[in-house]
């Protein structure tokens, strides 16, 4: 299950950072906000780049071993408890966001729970 809960994540941050790289203004507006010169460069190093940077550490805990994967599960624990309470700040403080966040908001919430209950299950 851990393998497959990194690979899953591997997968998700390369497919975010293609789509980022590829159709950078089409991806910020789904998020709500729009970009002028300087945006698209921060968006591309954070959407594009980070996120690249991300799935390759992922996909390199998948075949590093044991000692990595379980780096990787701690890893997403912390990753995704920032982004969830952050977001759910954000949510409280300006309101409900659009499906497209929404939908993410779920997504980060799904994978900090899954990585908190394989960290609980290897424990």
């Amino acid at each position: 299950m851990v393998i497959a809960y990194l690979l899953i994540n591997a997968v998700l941050y390369a497919a975010f950072a293609l789509a980022s790289s590829l159709v950078p203004e089409r991806i910020a507006a789904a998020l709500g906000f729009t970009l002028d010169a300087q945006g698209r460069v921060e968006f591309l190093t954070v959407y594009g780049g980070l996120e690249l940077g991300l799935a390759a550490f992922y996909a390199w805990t998948v075949y590093a071993g044991p000692e990595p994967q379980r780096t990787g599960l701690v890893f997403s624990l912390f990753l995704y408890a920032g982004l969830v309470i952050y977001r759910l700040a954000g949510i409280l403080r300006y309101g409900v966001p659009g499906t497209t966040m929404l939908a993410v908001a779920g997504l980060e919430l799904f994978l900090l729970l899954a990585a908190l209950a394989l960290c609980l299950r290897a424990n």
